[in-house]
């Protein structure tokens, strides 16, 4: 393939250790609304647990599988207030000196990208609201590399949606413009990758969240979804690049 003029990471969990987070907090969130809608065939969700079943949606579209999955319903405006809330808590966390930290290597990674190809066009491209992604950019002080570029599937777009549509790659494609196969996608997570993929953009699958057999499933379920290259670390990004350019 040709050397690509984009490169498009998505946020959480890969380049911001921010799912923990968010997933302990919905939980409790989570936990509440099932025990007052009477639901009794759904567990007590810890964070991790909610993360596995649900990492790479946004809240929204979370509470709407809930729904579907347990039997109940929320009217618009009770989804509204438990997004808003879900989303202030989790941006005061994250704002909360020493909380949030960014992907192990992420930095000294983006610095010798920009450092060696300076022309490439560097963008996040999330679910989470946008508040949200530019607090975590912020607090781990990525801001600089992504200016203005950020794109958020919850906030950007005329009808919010959350990956694995690939509506937020299109969008994001078309505000750069750039066409799919001169960008390349990072993600770490099922419905990102499938998102990505979808909008005909070739993806890195980054494994660096994930430990032990963990590691083992989602460098499956990533490959399953399209990736065409795995990372485990932000210190072979550049590797994972040339791998993918090797495979035309």
């Amino acid at each position: 393939m040709p050397k690509p003029k984009a490169l498009l990471f998505d946020c959480d969990n890969t380049l911001v250790l921010s799912e923990d987070l968010a997933f302990e907090g919905g939980a409790a969130l989570v936990n509440r609304l099932l025990a007052q809608h009477g639901v009794r065939n759904a567990p007590v969700f810890t964070g991790k647990q909610l993360m596995t079943e649900y990492v790479g949606q946004n809240f929204r579209v979370l509470l709407a599988n809930l729904q579907k999955e347990y039997g109940f319903s929320l009217s618009p405006a009770e989804v509204d207030t438990l997004v808003a809330s879900e989303l202030d808590n989790l941006v005061q966390r994250i704002e909360t000196p020493g909380e949030l930290k960014p992907c192990v290597g992420v930095h000294a990674a983006l610095e010798r990208v920009v450092a060696k190809t300076p022309e490439y066009t560097l963008a996040v491209v999330s679910s989470s609201a946008l508040s949200r992604v530019n607090a975590s950019l912020k607090a781990t002080s990525l801001e600089p590399y992504f200016a203005d570029r950020v794109y958020s599937a919850a906030t950007s777009l005329p009808v919010p949606t959350s990956k694995p549509d690939p509506a937020i790659y299109k969008f994001a494609l078309d505000k750069l413009g750039v066409k799919p196969h001169e960008a390349v996608a990072t993600e770490d997570s099922r419905s990102g990758t499938t998102s990505a993929v979808a909008a005909g953009i070739p993806t890195i699958g980054y494994l660096g969240p994930y430990e032990g057999d963990e590691r083992d499933e989602m460098a499956r379920v990533l490959t399953d979804a399209g990736a065409r290259v795995l990372m485990l670390e932000w210190s072979g990004f550049e590797r994972a690049l040339e791998e993918l350019a090797a495979l035309g």
